[in-house]
């Protein structure tokens, strides 16, 4: 997001401030500065806001299994000081980014889950904070809405690729990334029948922006791609595309039904016009490139 407003200002003059919020500041530029704190508990900057984008939330499953706690704070508490900056600065806009973790687990029978699916993760699983955590925030943002004079959009991310994809955590495309970057065997922990789908970065970016300039306000839009691949034939895609083999470290357990995360998109297509314009072989093909041009600088 950072980097598409950057490259917007620059490239259409538009002379607009971005101010983030950051525990690891950057170098201010195309104006572009920021604010060092943790969002739960930042010191308000002293400037008033049209727009916030509230996207600070880690979503590392070691800290959410060890620490669910600290995660449902970071999520909840967070969520409430953002608003409370909306609020107290003028904001018109807000946009949350939510998660389709608050589906809790896809029914083998759903293919594509839908913005208005009802269902929900365990909320007796101590794993479900982060889950449970993005709910309350999606609550909590909803409710601003009606008391705090400001539009309210939502958007629920599924799975992404492309530039700061990190390659050394769970993510299953991320990791095979990592293998390919190394020259070595992508190699599947499990038994690569989970079904994932994934959205270039670059329209990523453009989604967000079009929910939080044009979607309707205390309405949540599913963010991500349609198109399923499991996660044997994505490490073959890798593959193929580095020129490197497949090693399989699990076996498929008989009779279970694959794990699916695959988004219905037709809410943001229909209402707000929004395509995938980057196909997932290419995606696979620019996130590569980008982590060997950052490697090589």
């Amino acid at each position: 997001m950072i980097e598409s407003f950057r490259a917007a200002n620059r490239e259409f003059q538009l002379d607009a401030r971005l101010v983030v919020l950051s525990r690891n500041p950057q170098q201010p530029g195309d104006g572009i500065s920021f604010c060092s704190g943790d969002v739960r508990t930042f010191d308000f900057p002293e400037c008033d806001f049209s727009h916030v984008i509230h996207l600070a939330t880690p979503t590392i499953a070691a800290l959410n299994n060890s620490k669910p706690f600290e995660m449902q704070e970071i999520c909840v508490y967070g969520t409430r000081r953002v608003l409370e900056l909306a609020t107290l600065r003028g904001a018109q806009k807000f946009l949350l980014a939510s998660s389709g973790a608050v589906y809790g687990r896809q029914p083998p029978d759903v293919e594509k889950t839908p913005e208005d699916f009802m269902g929900g993760p365990d909320p007796l699983d101590p794993r479900s904070a982060y889950a449970e955590g993005k709910r309350m925030a999606e609550w909590l943002s909803a409710t601003a809405s009606r008391t705090g004079g400001f539009a309210v959009k939502i958007a629920r991310g599924f799975a992404f690729l492309g530039p700061f994809l990190p390659i050394n955590t769970h993510f299953a495309a991320g990791n095979f990334i990592a293998d390919a970057l190394a020259g070595r065997p992508i190699v599947v922990q499990g038994d690569g029948t989970a079904v994932r789908s994934y959205l270039y970065a670059a329209d990523l970016a453009i989604w967000l922006w079009m929910i939080l300039l044009r979607g309707e306000s205390g309405r949540a839009y599913n963010v991500g791609s349609e198109h399923a691949i499991n996660i044997k034939d994505l490490a073959g895609l890798v593959a193929g595309i580095a020129g490197l083999s497949v090693e399989m470290w699990g076996t498929a357990v008989v009779g279970e039904k694959p794990d699916r995360y695959v988004p219905s998109t037709l809410r943001a297509r229909t209402e707000l016009h929004l395509q995938e314009r980057i196909d997932l072989s290419e995606s696979i093909r620019r996130t590569i490139a980008w982590h060997r041009l950052v490697r090589s600088t």
